[in-house]
């Protein structure tokens, strides 16, 4: 699989996936994350995650919110993280296969779109 731009990952949409599929390789899953800013891998390199420092809690909750109604639209849902009031997290993989999928990177570009008011 071929690293694509945020622009035409954020333009697909995330496709079923019910396992049958190989998980992103750790050199897939590197070239990819170059190109969207900020995401990083965790869990051994099995999923990707992006941290926020909200305004307040009301704004990380409202990010949350846009962020839902993508994911729902896609059927690919993100684990979603706050703590400490207004630190948010959001972290992405593939239930299905246990790793990374293209499906993944899709959200996350689309992720990257959602405005979201920072500590100032």
């Amino acid at each position: 699989m071929e690293a694509m731009s945020c622009e035409l990952l954020a333009g697909k949409k995330c496709r079923p996936c019910e396992g049958g599929v190989e998980p992103y390789t750790p050199e897939q899953t590197e070239a990819q994350l170059e190109l969207l800013e900020g995401w990083y891998t965790t869990y051994d390199g099995q999923r990707i995650r992006k941290d926020w420092v909200a305004k307040n809690f009301l704004a990380g909750l409202d990010f949350f919110n846009k962020v839902a109604e993508i994911a729902e639209q896609d059927g690919h849902h993100p684990d979603l993280h706050i703590a400490g009031y207004r630190n948010v997290s959001v972290e992405l993989w593939t239930h299905a296969i246990g790793g990374l999928s293209e499906n993944d990177f899709i959200l996350a570009a689309k992720v990257d779109q959602v405005p979201i008011a920072l500590k100032g």
